[in-house]
């Protein structure tokens, strides 16, 4: 999880206060009709006693960061980011409609279309409340298995999974929950599992337990992994770098437990329909912050002779940087965004502001002969919920 300093969190605190009391602004036209002065002072009080107290919690939480254990912390920092969300983007949506519907209708703003407005404000603002409610109680963990068909000979009637990023820490342990998505995993039979990258959020430790559910999966013809940015411990602060580097190990480790092969740079060949194919794998290749462990060049050293490939590799932005100069690349299995876990979805077509950083950021995309599909996570990060962009499971048919 990306840490921001401290003058990044004031700012967001000053924006929450300055979009609080734009809010406090209207709402006291609301209260107008509220005819007990008792009530109006408690939601008063009440109102500002919750923007205070989540300010306070801010910016306590930032400077307690180094002393909380990191298990503990990751929760905090998932809790408050949800609260933070839930209370504030209603509140903008408040503060835009209501002052939209006050200005535009000014000339008729007598005491009575006032208070109208500033209901119709309200009603407004409570909408995208309930609408992130929905979002964590009940899209976090809607599994939706996306089924994708695409002609190669070669891979004929070969059927894998893809699943990608998912941040068990972000689980909580909740193993239950994950083998609902295993057993549709199964149900579907697969020749092949991959899963391309970001197991953990930051530490190894985030994989105790999972082993049992990991080894339920089935795929009749193998299971591949390569690793995601979040798998290197990154975005942590290390005592020292040999701590970094066992945290690295067993991250790795807990693939060759669980029967994965983890592909670092490296790929294999299997046989399918008496024919080569390779599988590829590379370490994580991002632009700038993110870091370039990919080695492509190094990956394909061993199977230049073999005429189909398929590539995992975590982040969609190294297919149109590098991949597509290898056009005996078929397919490229990319995760990475999570369609930022918020879009829309209508008539086949679909809207996520994931891309406006990222060109490919969901589903499939063809250029030439070449193949890329981006999977939108099975579990999530940051925000702890999904709205119209739920957790995916990848089912590819080839015909």
């Amino acid at each position: 999880m990306r840490a921001y300093n401290f003058f990044v969190i004031v700012l967001l605190c000053v924006f929450i206060f300055l979009v609080d009391a734009a809010a406090y602004y209207w709402l006291l036209s609301i209260l107008e009709i509220i005819p007990s002065s008792f009530l109006t002072t408690l939601i008063k009080i009440l109102f500002w006693f919750f923007t205070f107290g989540l300010i306070s919690a801010i910016l306590i939480l930032k400077l307690s960061l180094s002393y909380i254990d990191p298990s503990r912390r990751q929760r905090l920092i998932s809790s408050m980011y949800g609260l933070t969300v839930s209370s504030f983007i209603p509140k903008i949506v408040f503060v835009v409609i209501i002052s939209l519907l006050h200005y535009s209708n000014y000339i008729f703003s007598d005491s009575q279309s006032v208070i109208w407005v500033s209901i119709a404000g309200l009603v407004a603002g409570f909408l995208p409340f309930f609408v992130i409610v929905y979002a964590t109680l009940k899209g976090l963990y809607r599994f939706k298995v996306y089924n994708i068909t695409l002609k190669n000979e070669a891979l004929k009637n070969l059927r894998i999974i893809q699943i990608s990023d998912l941040h068990l820490g972000s689980f909580r342990s909740q193993y239950k929950v994950f083998d609902r998505a295993i057993k549709m995993i199964n149900d579907l039979e697969p020749d092949f599992i991959f899963f391309t990258g970001d197991l953990v959020n930051n530490y190894a430790w985030e994989l105790k337990g999972w082993e049992d559910s990991f080894k339920n999966l089935v795929a009749k013809r193998g299971k591949y992994a390569v690793l995601g940015n979040h798998d290197y411990g990154d975005y942590s602060v290390w005592p020292s770098p040999e701590e970094k580097q066992t945290n690295f190990e067993a991250i790795k480790g807990f693939f060759n437990e669980i029967g994965f092969t983890l592909l670092l740079n490296e790929a294999e060949t299997v046989i399918v329909n008496f024919q080569e194919v390779a599988i590829v794998g590379v370490e994580n290749w991002g632009k700038p912050p993110f870091k370039q462990y990919g080695d492509l060049p190094k990956a394909l050293s061993n199977v230049t002779d073999v005429s189909t490939k398929i590539l995992l590799s975590h982040d969609p932005s190294h297919w149109k940087e590098e991949v597509l100069n290898h056009p005996d690349i078929f397919l490229t299995l990319s995760g990475h965004t999570h369609g930022m876990q918020a879009g829309v979805s209508i008539a086949g077509k679909q809207w996520s502001p994931i891309k406006y950083k990222y060109r490919e950021w969901a589903g499939l995309y063809q250029e030439n002969n070449q193949f890329l599909y981006v999977n939108r996570g099975l579990g999530w990060m940051g925000f702890p919920g999904r709205l119209g962009m739920r957790p995916e499971i990848t089912c590819i048919d080839f015909e």
